[in-house]
């Protein structure tokens, strides 16, 4: 479905996504041992860092500004290299500070190329290809993930963590570097705006954009802990689930894409939240490892889903606004971030269950927002319809 112009995109996007995942997943292996080893920190520091590592994420409409001088696929570039460059570092610094400096650049690099990627797979691609680019870029990030993880497992023992971070840093700059050489860019599409964009009728944009951040944090900070705290997982027992989460997303995610082609944005995302409904309640409730592991594998999948609320957006938006708004979306998405792992922490210590259940409620209030979808998509087309005859 992708035509012969549209191929150097999809390679480019491929490339850099192979790249920044695996940036990405060897910073997130090595870290924790790697900040308690070598740098000797607390967990109050290690908190800290991580909390330090979504701050980029909240300041994802910046790129609005830094495309004012550099074109979009170029920052999608940059930001590889400076990925790769935060990941070759750390081993530099082992010091709170030292990780600090090297995890911001990091992450600004990682969250600066998600923005990019999203808005460069929406403008390039049309209605039908989209969702199944989405779907087959999420299947390269976890097979990426799985090897890497090969990788550092295999070659750890030799290097150590200077090394490995150092050499896995250095490939992903290369990467980086390479995507510079690039024009995958197609003649004639839309000049994207080169400013902040907030428009009433992708109100409902935003608000499942924000939604789908708080779930994600209620995700990223309550659900593994759950499992290790609550139900006493080892760490070959996550490890597991983390080639079990992977090797089934390199499988489904494909299909996914091409579920939102066949059946739409409305039902595949009623799909998820109804689905995490019964995942966060299990979470709240279920006295099984089994079928709380089981559920923690679903929680990867139906995240996968959010796919949809992009091509959503691509059908409702004025091409122009593209860039812009998938920068200003990015930014929505990362403000749970900033308060929810804190409130969720301080309810956590009065029951373990509270974030679950207000996770399954938030499902519950996206899945009634979806439901006005189709009736979104109607008014934009008509709209289209109207300005086109006009």
């Amino acid at each position: 479905m992708v035509s012969s112009e549209q191929k150097p995109m999809v390679r480019f996007l491929t490339v850099l996504t192979v790249a920044s995942m695996g940036g990405l997943q060897a910073w997130m292996i090595l870290f924790n041992n790697f900040a308690v080893e070598s740098a000797g920190l607390n967990g109050q520091e290690v908190g800290i860092i991580q909390s330090v590592r979504e701050i980029p994420g909240f300041l994802a409409l910046l790129a609005i500004f830094v495309m004012l001088v550099v074109r979009e696929h170029r920052l999608s570039a940059l930001s590889v290299v400076l990925l790769g460059v935060g990941t070759g570092l750390v081993g530099f610094f082992p010091s709170f500070s030292g990780l600090v400096v090297t995890t911001l650049i990091m992450s600004f690099g990682f969250h600066y190329f998600e923005t990019t990627n999203q808005s460069l797979t929406l403008q390039n691609f049309d209605r039908v290809t989209a969702p199944i680019v989405f779907g087959k870029l999420r299947s390269i990030a976890a097979i990426s993930s799985i090897g890497v993880a090969g990788f550092i497992f295999a070659l750890d023992v030799a290097f150590g963590f200077k090394g490995m971070f150092l050499l896995i840093g250095t490939l992903v700059t290369v990467a980086g570097l390479w995507g510079f050489t690039q024009n995958p860019v197609r003649e004639g599409l839309p000049l994207q705006h080169r400013k902040m964009i907030f428009r009433r009728k992708y109100s409902l944009f935003y608000f499942l954009t924000f939604m789908a951040g708080a779930r994600r944090q209620i995700f990223i900070a309550f659900s593994l802990f759950l499992l290790v705290k609550v139900f006493g997982f080892s760490v070959r027992e996550v490890t597991i689930l983390f080639l079990i989460n992977n090797t089934v997303n390199y499988f489904l995610s494909p299909l996914i894409g091409r579920a939102i082609v066949n059946f739409g944005e409305r039902r595949v995302l009623s799909v998820e939240y109804l689905g995490l409904i019964f995942v966060f309640l299990a979470y709240a409730f279920s006295d099984s490892k089994w079928i709380v592991a089981f559920m923690y594998i679903l929680d990867h999948i139906l995240f996968n889903f959010a796919i949809a609320i992009r091509t959503y957006f691509q059908k409702i938006a004025d091409p122009k606004d593209i860039a812009p708004s998938m920068a200003v979306g990015f930014t929505i998405n990362h403000i749970a971030a900033v308060f929810l792992p804190v409130i969720g922490g301080l309810l956590w210590m009065v029951d373990y269950r509270i974030p679950f259940i207000a996770g399954a409620v938030f499902s519950l209030i996206s899945l009634l927002a979806v439901q006005r979808i189709s009736h979104s998509i109607r008014i934009a087309e008509s709209a289209a319809v109207v300005s086109h005859s006009g």
